[in-house]
């Protein structure tokens, strides 16, 4: 019976950690969260300004700034690349990897980024427990004629910043309908808006 004690303790250590938060350039506070040996941002950018001060191109969730709040800002690839915090990231491609491999693999995992219930997911939210911290939302995306896409809070989308080719890069997205998070290079042209979750250097 101890013994189950401590390894239910140890597997909560492992997930847990929102004891720290971090400011970006506009003065946003983020909760962080500590996944493994990986320390993220448990809520979606909102910065408008670089580390430098330079002015970012970035789109509220379905164009409407009042979401900025809930859902966090959305950034083409070379605007996303540029945004974190000093001391932070865009994650790589493998820093992703790394993740979902920590949370039990693609086919479980999303469920275990996503944020529980029904106040911004779609029923079912399938899998959905958050046993992470990581609370993902659904906030869609932009296209690069400026069209948003929220499917009725059906999808998350984030960049990575990893290159797949000259036109597009690796990023990853989760579903209201499976607990899968999913992978794609090749369809994620940069010009796309995606959501960013920065990580620790």
């Amino acid at each position: 019976m101890k013994t189950l004690l401590l390894i239910s303790i140890f597997i909560f250590l492992a997930y847990t950690g929102k004891t720290q938060t971090v400011t970006d350039t506009d003065g946003n506070t983020y909760p962080t969260v500590k996944i493994g040996e990986q320390t993220w941002m448990a809520k979606n950018l909102a910065v408008t300004r670089a580390p430098d001060g330079t002015v970012l191109e970035s789109y509220p969730c379905n164009g409407i700034e009042d979401s900025v709040k809930t859902f966090g800002r959305m950034y083409d690839w070379a605007n996303a690349k540029k945004a974190c915090p000093a001391g932070w990231h865009l994650p790589t491609d493998e820093e992703w990897t790394q993740l979902v491999d920590f949370l039990g693999g693609p086919m479980i995992a999303g469920g275990k980024i996503k944020e529980t219930g029904y106040a911004h997911w779609k029923a079912p939210n399938a899998g959905a427990d958050n046993k992470s911290g990581f609370t993902a939302l659904p906030g869609g995306y932009r296209n690069p004629k400026g069209k948003y896409f929220n499917f009725k809070n059906n999808l998350a989308y984030f960049w990575t910043a990893t290159e797949y080719d000259e036109a597009n890069a690796w990023g990853y997205y989760i579903t209201y309908g499976e607990p899968i998070i999913y992978r794609y290079g090749m369809s994620f042209g940069k010009k796309m808006a995606f959501a960013v979750r920065c990580i620790k250097d």
